[in-house]
């Protein structure tokens, strides 16, 4: 029973060992990442529309196309979490069974070329993924921008002595930003008005939302970083004995 518990401690010594640090630091990054982006963003979305519709417009048709998009997001969010977890679990097995502690348990086992092209599989998916959340952070930026210039005009309302223009002629209009149409009414908040949006505890509940997501997806995106093609090379060559 010794030498049995003996080469058990030893066969868990060298998973350890052995064990895909990279892989596993990169899966947390990517839970982690989409878990932020995902619930933050659904949130804040939620909030930009209770905003839109209590301050910026009375009429439902103003933004009915701009409630149709967020809950298109909303939506979409959901298939964005579920796809990366499984994915991010398929690329952490792979991780693990390219290991040296694995070629060490199963000795003189050979990678098919069905594993070797499963392999490249993922480089590839991780390369392409890495690419388009790319533009999903670029397009995550753009609402902390007009989150963030709509905190500023509040402050600068909050403080006239620092600004050479009047109160009132201080706004935030949220058709220059594509939000609502042009024809929506009123369309923009202006002066005392808007500082009392922006002291809201929604309005700063959705800002900082807005900041959350995007830092998920920034994490996300480190996590999607894909190994020097030299490093998964050698990678490949010590874990499946090519």
């Amino acid at each position: 029973s010794t030498s049995c518990r003996k080469g058990l401690l030893d066969c868990c010594a060298r998973c350890l060992v052995g064990a895909p640090v990279a892989s596993l630091v990169a899966t947390g990054l990517c839970f982690l990442g989409v878990a932020l982006f995902c619930g933050c963003g659904h949130e804040a979305l939620t909030g930009t529309e209770h905003l839109i519709e209590t301050y910026f417009s009375k009429n439902y048709q103003d933004y009915e196309y701009l409630v149709d998009i967020i809950h298109d997001f909303q939506y979409a969010i959901y298939g964005v979490a579920g796809f990366f977890f499984l994915f991010g679990a398929l690329l952490l097995a792979e991780g693990f069974y390219t290991t040296g502690a694995v070629r060490q348990i199963f000795g003189d086992y050979k990678t098919t070329i069905c594993g070797k092209g499963l392999s490249a599989t993922f480089v590839g998916i991780t390369y392409a993924l890495a690419v388009l959340w790319l533009l999903v952070l670029s397009c995550s930026a753009v609402p902390v921008y007009i989150y963030f210039n709509t905190w500023t005009t509040c402050n600068s309302i909050a403080n006239p002595s620092k600004t050479a223009a009047g109160i009132g002629n201080l706004c935030t209009d949220a058709r220059m930003y594509g939000v609502l149409p042009w024809n929506a009414s009123p369309g923009r908040v202006c002066g005392q008005s808007l500082l009392s949006v922006c002291k809201t505890s929604e309005f700063q509940m959705t800002f900082h939302l807005f900041i959350a997501a995007f830092v998920g997806a920034a994490i996300t995106l480190v996590a999607l970083l894909p190994e020097p093609p030299d490093q998964r090379l050698r990678r490949w060559h010590q874990g499946n004995n090519i």
